[in-house]
């Protein structure tokens, strides 16, 4: 009997004092654009498209997507895609802007697990898009 006593005080107590203090709630502004679509890419611009492998990748959410949004972000990329299955990354970039080394550095730069193999520009790249 004391112990439904005690219950019924505790659970009194805490409705009654537990929802005094609530604040508002905080309102935050957040940019719903991502970084590759706020990119300011020039029109008159030479895009040029390079394929390469990259070693490394364990799986295709955490290592392939990583490597992707680095590319992808980078200033002067219009677009970068990473076939995990393949092994194979297609990036389009300003070459005044990026070079084949700059990419592999980017990659690299990800982890030390990732390394580029067989660059090489291409007119289309071999994987539809």
């Amino acid at each position: 009997m004391k112990t439904l006593k005690y219950m019924s005080i505790i659970a009194f107590v805490t409705l009654a004092f537990g929802c005094k203090n609530e604040t508002a709630p905080e309102v935050k502004t957040v940019d719903t654009e991502t970084s590759a679509e706020a990119k300011k890419l020039d029109p008159n611009a030479h895009y040029a498209k390079a394929e390469f492998g990259i070693e490394g990748m364990t799986c295709a959410m955490g290592c392939a997507k990583t490597i992707e949004k680095k590319l992808a972000n980078m200033d002067g990329v219009k677009s970068a895609k990473v076939d995990f299955g393949k092994k194979l990354a297609m990036v389009e970039y300003d070459d005044a802007k990026v070079t084949t080394s700059s990419l592999a550095e980017t990659v690299k730069k990800v982890g030390d697990d990732y390394s580029v193999k067989d660059m090489k520009t291409v007119d289309n790249f071999s994987l539809a898009e």
